[in-house]
């Protein structure tokens, strides 16, 4: 795909920065913290590239990504014939990127219309390691009635999500801080986590963002995978494809 021919040319530049160039750190006018950082997700990209180069999509040959929502958080018309279900990693400057320049146009076009169910689900990235616990607090915020809107929060701050800093944000929405704390530390949603990224992984998904789209179902949804922080015209194309 085209938009990723300039992967190698990237690496190039920021390789030398996390190997220890003080010099080229100071000149690039970032810190060796945020070259580490980017050279991640770089590499996250290449191992999304080398396992597909070829297509943003992943299907079942059967006929689909079938997935299971009940539980789960989501927003819009439950009866909306197609769905959406994210893939998300809190800390995932690219799960930013889209909350940031998609989203918001998806659900006034799409969602508040009716059109459209969205669901969130976490894949929390290993080298990510504020994520899981990022995770954990959007699921303790919707024992509140405040998981979309923590996780507005933590996603729009995704390069600051200390353990301090998630507080803040919780504190920020007005939570019970004594319920939110409780859950948080009884480790209440860790399992559910666990259990996102194992259906993620049975997909055959293992960067973020990522997306099923697909025809809403009486269980969820089925479709196809879409990878990486699409714009909007990406996403109008498919559910126009689906029938919308």
């Amino acid at each position: 795909m085209r938009k990723y021919a300039i992967l190698p040319l990237l690496l190039g530049l920021v390789l030398p920065l996390s190997a220890g160039d003080k010099k080229n750190d100071k000149q690039s006018g970032i810190t060796r913290e945020q070259a580490d950082e980017i050279l991640n997700e770089l590499r996250q990209i290449r191992r999304l590239l080398e396992k597909d180069a070829h297509t943003a999509e992943i299907a079942d040959p059967a006929g689909g990504v079938r997935m299971n929502l009940e539980g789960g958080p989501w927003l819009g018309n439950k009866d909306a014939p197609l769905t959406i279900v994210e893939f998300t990693d809190y800390q995932c400057s690219y799960c930013r990127s889209f909350h940031m320049a998609t989203f918001g146009e998806l659900k006034k076009k799409f969602i508040d219309t009716g059109k459209l169910r969205f669901a969130s689900r976490d894949l929390p990235l290993e080298f990510h390691s504020n994520a899981e616990k990022a995770a954990e607090a959007a699921r303790c915020a919707g024992d509140q009635g405040q998981f979309w809107q923590l996780r507005d929060r933590l996603i729009s701050n995704a390069s600051k999500l200390s353990p301090a800093d998630i507080t803040g944000y919780a504190k920020a929405v007005k939570l019970d801080m004594l319920q939110f704390q409780s859950c948080m530390d009884s480790g209440k949603y860790s399992e559910t986590v666990k259990k996102d990224v194992a259906t993620a992984e049975s997909f055959g998904v293992s960067g973020t963002p990522s997306f099923l789209v697909g025809k809403s179902t009486r269980e969820g949804v089925s479709g196809v995978i879409m990878v990486g922080a699409l714009p909007i015209d990406a996403f109008e194309a498919k559910l126009k494809e689906l029938g919308l």
